[in-house]
């Protein structure tokens, strides 16, 4: 089975990303958007197709021709009290907190999910997908989600998650089956 993870196009600037974000895609998304969609139109192909609860993963897969379900396995990690308020605003307000969270993946100093708990969240649903042999799952959701995908199959040690980058509208695909993952790339 292929699994394919594109990245939701964005909903804010870099420096205005926020936790949890619930807001649709900006003009800079869409206009990023409009000229992806010749690239990625043939992936609505798939026999399956998912996209995370946020409005811009929903726009993002609608416009892709996706008529993506919706799987709440697939949003962001549940960052708690942290919910909407940038990095910066967090570490202003809790620097300790922040600095745990950053240092131990078994933390959730927020009242949230911890990372290893995310990570275990996003394998369990990569682990449970439906299709057989070569089968196609495309799935849009946040940046966020992607990398605990890659982290999930890779097993790559938790640290390794924020180490990783995914851009708005990257493409990232997993072959194999349940535990058994491979990163795609090309």
């Amino acid at each position: 089975m292929l699994v394919t993870l594109i990245a939701a196009a964005r909903s804010s600037s870099l420096l205005d990303a926020r936790f949890d974000d619930e807001r649709p895609l900006d003009a800079a998304g869409w206009q990023a958007l409009e000229h992806a969609i010749p690239m990625l139109l043939p992936l609505a192909a798939a026999e399956l197709r998912y996209c995370s609860p946020t409005p811009c993963s929903r726009q993002t897969g609608d416009a892709l021709g996706l008529a993506p379900l919706v799987q709440l396995a697939l949003r962001d990690c549940d960052m708690g009290r942290w919910r909407g308020m940038t990095l910066q605003e967090v570490t202003r307000r809790e620097p300790q907190a922040v600095d745990v969270w950053l240092a131990d993946p078994r933390s959730a100093p927020h009242g949230g999910e911890s990372l290893l708990a995310f990570v275990s969240r996003v394998g369990a649903w990569l682990d449970t997908r439906p299709v057989e042999g070569e089968g196609l799952v495309v799935a849009v959701t946040e940046p966020a989600v992607i990398r605990a995908a890659m982290l999930y199959a890779l097993k790559a040690p938790p640290a390794s998650y924020w180490r990783t980058e995914v851009h708005p509208l990257s493409v990232v695909s997993l072959s194999g089956c349940r535990g058994r993952w491979t990163l795609r790339l090309g």
